[in-house]
C-alpha cells in the first residue's frame, strides 16, 4: 500500500509497505481524508515536541471500517473516524477518566505512525461512529476535539470576555466552541487574513493585530476596562504564552491549548496578584468528539468552512511547504486519498 514518510525535518518521501494484518482487539480502516494540523507541519519543519523520524504523519481521519476485532457496533463499511490518542487504560490518569493524558499515551501520527496510508490499523475502543456525517466532517472532529476540550477545561460562562491567541485551526475551532458556550469572544492573530476570516466567516465581532494595535488598550476598550476572564492560547508560540497573562483580568482563567519546547516564563507578583487559574489543555477525550459531532448533526458549527485548501495524496510532498507560508491563507488543508 502507498504511505507518505517524513524522513527527517523537509523531507517526505512516498514509500511501499506492507498493509496492516488484523490483531486482536483492533480494527482495520480505509483511510479517505487526512486533515492537516499544525502538529503535522511542525514536525515537518523540525520544531514538533516529542517526535522522533522517520514517522508516517497523520491524525486527524476518516475513511471505511474495513473490518475489526472486539468493535461493539461497528458494521464494515461504515464511515468511522477515529480519536488518535492511544492509551494505556490502566494508569492513574485513565483511571480517573483522563486517557487524554495517559501516562504512556501514543498518538497517531507523533509517537507511533500515523494515517497518511492506504490501510490503517487501530485500538477497536478509538472508533467513531459516523452518525451520518460524511468524509470530510469526519475528519475534522479531532481539531474541533481539540478546541473543545479547551473551553471545556475553562469553564466558559455565558457573556464572558475570552480572548483566544492564534486564529489557525485550532485556534478557530476553540473560538467556535466558546461562541457555543455564549462567550464573547476576542480572537487575536497577527496573520490579518486569519483575523478576517474570523471577522467574516465566523462572525467574531472582536479582533485584534497585535502588529498594528495596542492590544492592552484594545482589550480595555472591548471589555469596558475588565479585560477577559478567560485567555487561552492556541499559538504554542513562547513569547505568545509569556506576555499573555499581562491580558487576563483579575480571578481569570489562562489556557494554554498550544505546546512549544521551551519554559514558560512570567512574573509571579502579576500572576499572583490575580490569583490565576493556570491549566494546559491536552488533547480530547470521547467526550469532546461526541459533543463535536452533536454540534455538527445541530449545524450549530459548519466543518467545510475551514478547508481552504483541498489535494490528492500524490500532490502532499509537493504542497506541503507551501502551507507553512501564512500568505497563501490555509486554515484547514485536506488531503483526499480516493
Amino acid at each position: 500500500m502507498r504511505a507518505l514518510v517524513c524522513e527527517s525535518p523537509g523531507f517526505l518521501e512516498y514509500k511501499e509497505i506492507n498493509a496492516p494484518a488484523l490483531k486482536p482487539g483492533h480494527a482495520i480502516i480505509r483511510i479517505k481524508r487526512i486533515g492537516i494540523c499544525g502538529t503535522d507541519l511542525h514536525a515537518y519543519e523540525g520544531t514538533q515536541p516529542y517526535f522522533n523520524y522517520p514517522r508516517i504523519l497523520g491524525h486527524e481521519l476518516s475513511g471505511d471500517l474495513i473490518e475489526s476485532d472486539n468493535a461493539n457496533g461497528l458494521v464494515p463499511g461504515e464511515k468511522v473516524t477515529v480519536i488518535p490518542y492511544f492509551n494505556c487504560g490502566i494508569c492513574i490518569a485513565c483511571r480517573n477518566g483522563k486517557p487524554n493524558c495517559c501516562t504512556g499515551l501514543k498518538v497517531c501520527g507523533v509517537h507511533v505512525d500515523g494515517g497518511m496510508v492506504d490501510y490503517l490499523a487501530v485500538p477497536s475502543y478509538s472508533i467513531i461512529h459516523n452518525n451520518g456525517l460524511n468524509y470530510d466532517e469526519l475528519a475534522l472532529i479531532e481539531p474541533l476535539a481539540i478546541g473543545a476540550h479547551g473551553v471545556r477545561r475553562a469553564e466558559i460562562k455565558k457573556d464572558e470576555f475570552v480572548l483566544i491567541i492564534g486564529a489557525g485551526p485550532i485556534g478557530v475551532g476553540t473560538m467556535e466552541f466558546a461562541r457555543i458556550a455564549g462567550a464573547q469572544v476576542i480572537a487575536m492573530d497577527i496573520n490579518e487574513s486569519r483575523l478576517q476570516f474570523c471577522k467574516n466567516k465566523l462572525n467574531l465581532e472582536h479582533i485584534i493585530n497585535p502588529s498594528h494595535d495596542n492590544i492592552v488598550e484594545r482589550l480595555m476598550e472591548i471589555t469596558k476596562n475588565d479585560m477577559p476572564t478567560v485567555v487561552i492560547d492556541a499559538t504554542g508560540n513562547r513569547k505568545a504564552i509569556n506576555n499573555a497573562l499581562s491580558y487576563l483580568s483579575h480571578g481569570g482563567r489562562f489556557v494554554l491549548i498550544g505546546l512549544q519546547k521551551e519554559e514558560i516564563i512570567f512574573s509571579h507578583p502579576e500572576f499572583h496578584k490575580r490569583e490565576t487559574s493556570l491549566m494546559s489543555s491536552r488533547n480530547a477525550t470521547r467526550k469532546d468528539f461526541e459533543y463535536v459531532l452533536d454540534c455538527m448533526k445541530k449545524k450549530l458549527i459548519d466543518p467545510s468552512t475551514y478547508i481552504t485548501h483541498r489535494v490528492k495524496f500524490e500532490e502532499v510532498k509537493n504542497e506541503i511547504k507551501s502551507w507553512l507560508d501564512p500568505a497563501n491563507g490555509v486554515v484547514k488543508a485536506l488531503v483526499d486519498m480516493e
